[in-house]
């Protein structure tokens, strides 16, 4: 006979599978029709589900949404973890930039846009998308500061070198069936080089010099 804690944590385990399955319906539907022309009864059937077992989870697109930008998150800081921990920090950063954008798929790609799109409206999307970035942002900057061989480094100017090239990857890979991935990667890699080695053209900005070069002096 099963114990009452071990049919709940079957039954916690059940609801969590499900709401992965219903996050990655919303993710094809998402896709294939956009998020305005998709509408709950079809998130529902792409589910397997009645309309109101779906909405038990979710009670809204809104909140599928949130809760996409939500596991993406937390795939990204456990991919980091992972990576940090098998390696050094560079190895971390540029498997970070391999894996999550030279892997990049096209749906992918296209649920990102379909999300930044949906937040341009949203102001709960849009606050979620803009800690999300902040966290990614922080992770870069300190690690720049980390792996910085120039005195002179500006961690934050080589991030806002690097940003718009990061969007620029997922939109071209939505949109350019024939978009090389890897090779924009390569791209980004030998700039973020250029950056800590003091080779490259940052943008203008307030001298700043990295925490990690003073402490070595």
């Amino acid at each position: 006979m099963a114990s009452p804690v071990g049919t709940l944590i079957d039954a916690r385990a059940g609801q969590a599978a499900r709401r992965e399955q219903i996050l990655d319906a919303a993710c094809a539907c998402f896709v294939r029709n956009g998020f305005h022309r998709t509408t709950m009864q079809d998130l529902a059937r792409e589910a397997g589900m009645t309309a109101g077992n779906f909405y038990h989870y979710f009670r809204s697109k809104e909140a599928l949404v949130l809760g996409l930008v939500e596991r993406e998150r937390e795939s990204g800081a456990l991919l980091v973890t992972r990576l940090q921990q098998e390696g050094d920090r560079r190895s971390a950063l540029f498997g970070v930039l391999g894996q999550y954008f030279g892997s990049l798929t096209r749906e992918a790609a296209v649920l990102r846009l379909e999300i930044w799109s949906e937040g341009t409206r949203n102001p709960a999307i849009a606050a979620l998308t803009a800690e999300t970035e902040a966290e990614a942002r922080a992770w870069f900057e300190e690690t720049f500061a980390d792996l910085a061989t120039a005195s002179d480094c500006d961690p934050s100017a080589l991030y806002a070198l690097l940003a718009p090239q990061l969007k620029g990857i997922v939109l071209s890979r939505a949109i350019l069936p024939d978009f090389d991935t890897g090779m924009a990667v390569a791209q980004l890699q030998a700039l973020i080089e250029a950056g800590l080695t003091g080779r490259a053209s940052l943008p203008a900005g307030e001298p700043r010099s990295c925490p990690a070069m003073e402490s070595r002096s």
